[in-house]
């Protein structure tokens, strides 16, 4: 991914908080020249000696999982709030242009057993159950619902890299950065005032 380096996103801790907050990603890897897409949620795992690695899982119909072996190579993409910035809010002539944050994930991808696939289903359902009235428990399911994870594949990404961006107006001066926050907080867009939100944490 092309950023310059103004742009560019660093901090190791900032990076992980974002991409375990932003989790639903995109899944893309490449099969004869055909490049292959899956919208699907993709979970971050930190070892105690900080390997880092992606859990997942898709469809056993969705032809992607079988092309794992012949090419293990991965990238998953993973988009935060964006928003468009209009040059009106300056103090200047200029161009509009977009803020947003995005990280790509880079890694080599594994097929798992089926007892790491219940495990990798488990932690998934245990994290966003969480806040959930009554929490459903994958312990708890019947067999005969439980036999669904038989038509699932589900996979680890060992990352080997991690490009992360945070384009949010750091080429402006003090007045023109407190103006663009301004008005983002005026449309009551949530993205819009989620920006606003990262560019006041990062104020000149």
């Amino acid at each position: 991914m092309y950023i310059p380096d103004i742009y560019k996103n660093k901090n190791q801790e900032e990076i992980i908080n974002f991409l375990q907050k932003n989790s639903f990603g995109i899944l893309i890897n490449q099969n004869e020249g055909n490049i292959l897409a899956t919208h699907i949620p993709l979970e971050l795992e930190v070892t105690e000696n900080g390997k880092q690695f992606l859990e997942g899982h898709i469809s056993k119909e969705n032809p992607q999982w079988k092309t794992f072996e012949s090419d293990n190579q991965i990238l998953a993409i993973f988009s935060g709030p964006h928003s468009y910035i209009s040059p009106s809010w300056y103090d200047h002539e200029n161009v509009p242009t977009w803020n947003y944050i995005a990280v790509h994930v880079y890694g080599k991808v594994k097929v798992l057993n089926y007892q790491e696939t219940i495990l990798s289903l488990k932690k998934l359902v245990d994290k966003y159950e969480t806040n959930s009235k009554n929490p459903v428990r994958i312990e708890d399911l019947s067999g005969k619902t439980m036999r669904q994870a038989q038509g699932i594949v589900a996979f680890q990404i060992e990352i080997t890299s991690i490009e992360a961006v945070k384009k949010i107006s750091q080429n402006r001066d003090k007045k023109n950065h407190q103006n663009i926050i301004s008005e983002l907080e005026k449309t009551e867009d949530y993205n819009a005032c989620q920006i606003a939100q990262e560019m006041a944490k990062n104020k000149k």
